[in-house]
């Protein structure tokens, strides 16, 4: 059973879902966490991870690590993202199954559902259509993985391999590296420095109308945790973890520049992709189960603001 002395193999502690794991863990007192950091551990050599399990036996895996990037890293380097991907889910989720892990948690993403897709989007809804092309190959390599963990629990006749969905995740220890970072993440450094330069325009890619739902990492990894914590998950896989509520991505640049105190205008360059229109889940699955977000948007803005102030300055390109 779950508890704070369980053996707890967090895959990615140093990512932005992955160290919210770690400090809320941390936090609530669980006292034998597995770290590895990538140069300790290579997740793509199958050998590598495969010892590891064996040395440490993990009871729990929470596996956040993976090839992650905006649209410009994706169209630039598909094989990259949907070959990393594969490797890192295949190799982990083999010795963890071999090691006779107790549960396992896989991230897939909102890039895994059609690109039209019924709003908000349920989980009966993947596979239904295309998903948008300007990230295919990191959702055809994400839907492969919850299908692996659909695969090992059919095979196997259990629940152990939880797959969850969450929406576009912000939060301290965030890339803000404009060329690869995710869009609120690469706005707040392109406002930071426009604000430090004296800028009197920033220029954004596509028309601003795109809708976008974010959730802090720190209620990523608490609904995470709630399901780890019960004892029988009566759920059907895979579950949704949203806020809510979603923004245009004019209504996110506004709110961003006030964050960060910059005052010039937005202008929009309307010949650069939007990509998919919207993508709002919906956390049904998870929400009757009793889990509902913490942290409110403007304050969740203020706080990945805050961290890069002290720290984040250093995870830019």
């Amino acid at each position: 059973m779950f508890n704070k002395h369980s053996r707890i193999y967090i895959a990615g502690h140093t990512g932005l879902i992955g160290s919210a794991f770690d400090r809320v863990l941390s936090e609530r007192g669980y006292t034998s966490l597995l770290k590895r950091t990538h140069s300790d551990l290579e997740l793509t050599d199958s050998i590598e991870v495969d010892r590891f399990f064996e040395e440490t036996k993990p009871e729990y895996v929470i596996l956040t690590a993976g090839k992650v990037g905006g649209i410009h890293q994706n169209q630039a380097t598909p094989a990259t993202f949907i070959d990393t991907n594969l490797s890192i889910q295949l190799n982990v989720l083999k010795a963890a199954h071999r090691a006779g892990v107790e549960r396992l948690v896989l991230f897939g993403s909102s890039c895994m559902y059609p690109r039209d897709c019924p709003q908000p989007m349920a989980e009966t809804a993947l596979l239904t259509g295309h998903p948008e092309p300007t990230s295919l190959a990191y959702a055809i390599s994400k839907l492969a993985g919850v299908q692996l963990c659909h695969a090992y629990n059919k095979q196997y006749e259990s629940k152990r391999f939880i797959p969850v969905i969450p929406n576009s995740a912000y939060g301290p220890n965030d890339n803000f590296d404009s060329g690869v970072g995710h869009v609120l993440s690469a706005l707040m450094a392109r406002m930071h420095h426009a604000k430090k330069d004296g800028l009197d325009k920033v220029v954004l890619w596509g028309t601003g109308s795109a809708k976008r739902e974010f959730i802090h990492a720190d209620d990523i990894a608490k609904a995470v945790l709630h399901l780890l914590v019960m004892p029988e998950l009566n759920i059907d896989f895979p579950v949704n973890i949203g806020s809510g509520t979603d923004y245009e991505i004019r209504e996110l640049a506004a709110a961003i520049a006030q964050t960060v105190g910059y005052k010039g205008a937005l202008e929009w360059d309307t010949t650069k992709p939007d990509g998919a229109p919207r993508k709002l889940l919906d956390s049904g699955r998870l929400r009757d189960t009793g889990w509902a977000p913490d942290v409110e948007f403007k304050d969740g803005l203020a706080d990945t603001y805050k961290w890069f102030l002290t720290n984040g300055l250093g995870r830019e390109g």
